[in-house]
């Protein structure tokens, strides 16, 4: 069944182009000739899910295998998930327009504690039950099943937060995939595919997954009543492997949206892992070993990425994109390929302490983009804890060097609560900042402006501080200290992180299988997009009442109280520790803590690779603010990772760095003008103005044309659209001016700009213009429209012909017309329409009839124009009944000489 999602997509929606799935890119396979049909969602509105790195690499090599087919769904908005439910209309993939119930497989990305809850409200939508067990028992009614031997697709999870404890979430998944995908996945689909063939039974299927390393069946296992996990069968292992994979950039090469995306850019990963060993960093742990990418590999993929997709920005991805040290090579590369193509290049944040003129260097541009630091710490001990591994001669040194290189506002990433803070070291985040203001002072430069995020330490599974809590009490009084701290000082904007929320994702991310049930009341309370500030409170109060309801509000006080604080309790027992050494006790005395590190741990069956062991020993050097060498680049740590199942580091040493060709320089010469017409249909009529214009940059960088830039800090092609179209109205007449630097055939042109612009934007004409002429936009005289119009009451087509009479006989219709600032002024209309007439009546299925017509309006810049609504104004004037206006079609723009 193919959901008519049309009737439901429109542009009184918001974005609606956000769930066309027909970006470029997009990989459509034939339903009937594929075995396995997957469908990897996003749990996020589609601005964040369609430009995620690893949704569009795991796309791409789904897509790749033979007989398997991969979809796309993301998280509707709020006004089309409230079309679904009216309509009781089922949640769809994107790109085939299916309802997800037709699919074998169905995967989410859970990389966030608290976006579990997003992910039950995509399965009420798509009418799945929510838990495997409701899913099993539905099952087991029988019927005939066009998926794997039930009526539901298999659910799974994988990304971060299900990596690190998927206990908290083991009720609504058949399974979790554990650690990289991207030969995970493809072991997944020939199982199930075997499976598919066989006719297996469901258990039988996932007893067959169970033995793929990677994937864990939560319905396999048990919890004890210590809150530890074990096999309920012997045929299944007790421990769960994390996979690792070899990152292949050439598959994150895909999904150009239509839409304005969080990061609106390609986006290619160089380096996968981090052994810098932060111990508050739950990604380092759980990424390791470090693999670099082959530099060669990392251009290729940019440059014929860039050519694919027509971004003007790249960016390239890593934990620590300054540890990958063919860096400052890869990057002056690529901005010497692409030097005249108007080319930017963006950087996460990165070490501060290898910042350094040769990154500047690629950095930097007509478009120089933020730079972002995370010392982390304010003290040189807080950043030793946490093994930071900077010093502060290393902060100073870079943010200088970046002062010096042209930034005059630098992002500052510090976390408060950490494990061993004093007021002292919280403090010192606001002394810190101010010394780096004043380091960066003189030469005739406005002082150096930071702008600081100051979040709240949440312990995370798998790392040193697992076994740390702070009270939300104690983050509260900590923010105020530094609010205080910070009024003194100029030139700083400050963002704390919500305390509530902090508390919640600790609660959430450490707990066992009991919090299942709280996940499930809080989506139904309310809770979902938790990430997003707007819906804090809302998030908070259900996540709140949904502990409270699950008899756990004893555990989360725990949380909030800071059950765990081993530093706390260790400053209690210093004067002991001080007289068992003083007495000649042995230094390495076993840490004493109010809960025992032995204690087993919801996550312990997830074998990451790490030694637990080893976090234990690591947060005993944590407390003797002993650092632990990088080793990738020292000596091993002994964290226990590198071996047969998880591989070594992998380190490649940089090539030379090219001599650096110059910036770019914009090409602003002028030697051609064409004017192009071009029509907006189908789907396409659901793109904004502005995505539109995106579009035009896209396509003609994809051609190869020579577009013309303006000048100034922030050049721009100059590519000029006459006017803007209504959302959801289609056009025949639309009009755009190109500039180029250098002369081109207009049937080149014309050919060129049609094969990569969509068929729902069809070229009707291209003409060359004189370079001195006025740009279409300022010619502007009149437009004819094709309107569609309901009357909401019987009526009869020699109504309508004397509906269009009496306007036509009137000298004036006056209409009240309320101006930006607000005044309210009169407007004769009639003095603004030209041509009206009617072309057709349609009788509707109810008495309501429908009519055609067709007018020609003025269309002028200065504001004197005559928009389709004020033509609906008319008719209710004339004829005192209401009307509606149907659809919106503009035939042509009429420009004056």
């Amino acid at each position: 069944m193919v959901v008519a999602v049309e009737k439901l997509i429109t542009s009184d929606i918001l974005k609606p182009a956000r769930y066309l799935g027909n970006e470029l890119l997009a990989v459509h396979k034939p339903w009937d000739t594929t075995a396995i049909r997957w469908v990897l969602t996003y749990p996020e509105v589609y601005e964040v899910g369609a430009s995620n790195l690893g949704h569009i690499i795991l796309y791409n090599i789904l897509n790749a295998q033979p007989r398997q087919l991969c979809d796309r769904a993301y998280l509707p908005g709020q006004d089309l998930a409230a079309k679904l439910r009216e309509t009781n209309t089922p949640l769809f993939a994107v790109e085939s327009k299916r309802s997800l119930t037709e699919f074998d497989i169905l995967g989410f990305s859970l990389s966030y504690e608290l976006g579990a809850t997003n992910i039950l409200e995509m399965l009420d939508l798509a009418g799945i039950p929510l838990t495997w067990r409701e899913r099993q028992k539905a099952g087991e009614t029988g019927g005939e099943f066009t998926n794997l031997q039930s009526q539901f697709p298999l659910i799974f999870a994988g990304g971060q937060t299900a990596t690190s404890n998927p206990e908290p979430y083991a009720d609504f998944f058949d399974f979790f995939a554990l650690g990289d995908g991207e030969e995970l996945l493809p072991e997944i689909g020939l199982v199930l595919e075997e499976g598919k063939q066989a006719g297996l039974s469901r258990e039988h299927l996932l007893l067959d997954l169970a033995q793929i390393p990677g994937v864990y069946v939560p319905q396999f296992y048990e919890m004890a009543e210590d809150g530890s996990v074990h096999p309920r069968r012997p045929d299944v292992p007790k421990r769960i492997l994390r996979r690792v994979a070899t990152p292949i950039p050439a598959y994150s090469i895909g999904l150009v949206p239509y839409v304005e995306t969080v990061h609106d850019r390609l986006t290619i990963e160089i380096r996968r892992g981090c052994t810098r060993g932060c111990r508050f960093c739950q990604p380092g742990m759980l990424t390791r070993p470090a693999r670099d990418v082959e530099p060669d590999k990392v251009v290729e993929a940019i440059e014929q990425g860039m050519r694919a997709t027509g971004y003007n920005e790249f960016s390239l991805l890593s934990l620590s994109c300054s540890d990958y040290l063919s860096l400052p090579a890869v990057g002056m590369e690529i901005k010497n390929r692409l030097k005249n193509e108007n080319i930017s290049l963006t950087l996460p944040s990165q070490r501060v302490d290898r910042f350094d003129e040769n990154i500047a260097n690629i950095l930097g541009g007509t478009r120089q983009g933020g730079l972002t630091f995370a010392p982390e710490a304010g003290t040189q001990r807080m950043r030793d804890i946490v093994n930071k591994g900077l010093t502060n001669e290393e902060l100073l040194r870079g943010v200088k060097t970046a002062w010096e290189q042209g930034w005059d506002k630098i992002k500052l990433y510090f976390m408060i609560g950490l494990p061993g803070e004093t007021d002292a070291d919280v403090l010192g985040i606001a002394e810190t900042v101010s010394w780096l203001q004043r380091e960066c002072r003189g030469n005739g430069r406005k002082p150096l402006n930071f702008n600081l995020t100051i979040s709240n330490f949440t312990p995370k599974p798998h790392t040193p501080f697992q076994w740390h809590s702070v009270s939300t009490a104690e983050f509260k009084r900590k923010q105020n200290l530094l609010r205080q701290e910070f009024r003194r000082i100029k030139g700083v904007k400050v963002n704390f992180t919500d305390v509530r929320i902090s508390a919640m994702e600790d609660f959430v991310g450490r707990g066992d299988r009991n919090l299942s049930k709280v996940v499930r009341r809080a989506w139904k309370l309310g809770a979902g997009m938790d990430s997003w500030y707007e819906n804090l409170d809302q998030a908070f109060s259900a996540w709140g009442s949904a502990i409270a309801q699950a008899d756990l509000d004893w555990k989360y006080r725990q949380v909030e109280n800071g059950e765990w604080n081993l530093f706390h309790a260790e400053a209690q027992k210093g004067k002991e520790a001080e007289e068992q050494r003083s007495r000649g006790a042995e230094e390495n005395t076993p840490l004493s803590t109010p809960h025992s590190l032995d204690i087993p741990l919801p996550w312990d069956h997830i074998d990451t690779g790490i030694d637990k062991k080893w976090l234990k020993e690591d947060l005993q050097r944590a407390l003797e603010a002993a650092i632990v060498p990088d080793c990738s680049f020292d000596g091993c740590s002994h964290c226990g990772v590198c071996g047969t199942d998880f591989g070594h580091n992998i380190v490649i040493e940089s090539p030379a760095i090219p001599k650096f060709a110059g910036e770019f320089v914009p090409n602003t010469t002028k030697a051609q003008r064409l004017r192009l017409w071009f029509g907006k249909q189908g789907n396409m009529a659901l793109m904004s103005h502005l995505d539109l214009i995106r579009l035009f940059d896209r396509v003609v960088r994809r051609a190869g044309l020579p577009i013309a830039f303006t000048g100034g800090f922030h050049p721009m092609p100059r590519i000029s659209l006459a006017t803007a179209l209504a959302l959801g109205a289609t056009s025949s007449g639309e009009i755009a001016d190109f500039e180029l630097t250098v002369p081109v055939e207009v049937d080149t042109f014309r050919e060129k700009l049609a094969r990569e612009m969509p068929t729902d934007i069809p070229i009707y004409n291209v003409e060359q213009i004189d370079l001195k002429a006025s740009a279409a936009t300022q010619l502007l005289e009149s437009a004819e429209y094709l309107i569609t119009v309901a009357a909401l009451e019987e009526t009869t087509p020699i109504q309508w012909q004397d509906w269009i009479n009496t306007i036509k006989a009137k000298e004036e219709l006056w209409y009240e017309h309320t101006t930006k600032s607000g005044k309210s002024q009169l407007i004769n209309l009639r003095d603004r329409l030209f041509e009206l007439e009617l072309v057709e009546t349609h009788k509707g299925i109810t008495e309501s009839m429908s009519s055609v017509i067709r007018y020609l309006g003025s269309y002028r810049q200065d504001g004197l124009l005559l928009r389709p609504e004020q033509i609906l104004f008319m008719l209710e004037t004339v004829a005192s009944v209401e009307f509606q206006l149907l659809h919106i079609h503009r035939n042509r723009l009429i420009l004056g000489v």
